[in-house]
């Protein structure tokens, strides 16, 4: 594996300064959006839910919205960065400069992921101001949050290879990447769901996530904490080497 390390700080530093220049567009919806959830599913319903696994129905779903703008955002930004590169044809710029394809979705992959950590530190601070939030195990925690985002983020390049207009961008988000979330588990326990549901459910891969993370913060999971982190690794391995072999067919990047 080849990489450049001039040239992956310089991308690295041009796509995370695209979004941090921009916060109007990256956080501040990010903001308003789970001041929504917290006061509509946490303090709302909450009066009517007691508690779930023990514990308070606002700090159970905590987990789930941080996994939700985690993912969201790093999906997002890599899937648009990559598609508006192949849109305005700025992208041609580093395909045609001496960088490998490795540090190319490396720089990505990594600039996503981290716009997706900002936002799930935001997500548990906004949080913070309507329940009192602990870490049990920051290990765990850290480990999930950085798998997930790079996973997402990855799978954000590929998703702006396959795009060919800005409808394909906003499918994959509101019609692919939120109904997966919801449905696993982050306003409820997988106990609630009838035997046969359940064994489903943990087809879903976001079981394993959200549960990794409330596993972090609260200690609590329905999944073994330690076998989710291992299968998401591999997903992730998994999907970077996809993006790189993407790259090196010229998938999506050549008329």
């Amino acid at each position: 594996m080849s990489i450049d390390t001039t040239g992956f700080v310089t991308l690295l530093r041009r796509e995370t300064l695209r979004f941090l220049r921009r916060p109007r567009n990256t956080f501040i919806p990010a903001f308003i959006t789970n001041v929504l959830y917290f006061s509509v599913f946490g303090v709302i319903l909450g009066e009517r839910i007691d508690q779930i696994a023990g514990v308070e129905y606002i700090l159970f779903i905590l987990p789930g919205l941080v996994v939700l703008g985690a993912i969201s955002n790093a999906f997002e930004n890599a899937s648009f960065t990559i598609f508006h590169g192949r849109w305005n044809r700025y992208i041609e710029e580093p395909l045609t400069s001496p960088l490998s394809y490795q540090t190319m979705v490396g720089a990505y992959v990594l600039s996503s992921a981290f716009r997706g950590l900002i936002v799930a530190v935001l997500v548990a601070i906004i949080g913070a101001f309507f329940t009192p939030v602990g870490v049990a195990h920051i290990g765990y925690l850290l480990s999930f949050g950085v798998v997930i985002t790079l996973l997402f983020a990855s799978l954000g390049v590929a998703g702006g290879l396959w795009a060919d207009d800005f409808d394909d961008l906003t499918m994959m988000n509101q019609f692919i990447l939120r109904p997966l979330v919801f449905f696993g588990g982050v306003f409820y326990s997988l106990n609630e769901l009838p035997p046969l549901l359940q064994q489903v459910s943990l087809v879903n891969p976001m079981i394993y996530m959200v549960n990794g993370v409330r596993f972090g913060f609260l200690g609590v999971s329905e999944v073994d904490p330690g076998l989710s982190l291992l299968i998401l690794t591999v997903m992730t391995l998994a999907v970077v080497a996809g993006d790189i072999i993407l790259f090196q067919r010229g998938y999506g990047l050549a008329d």
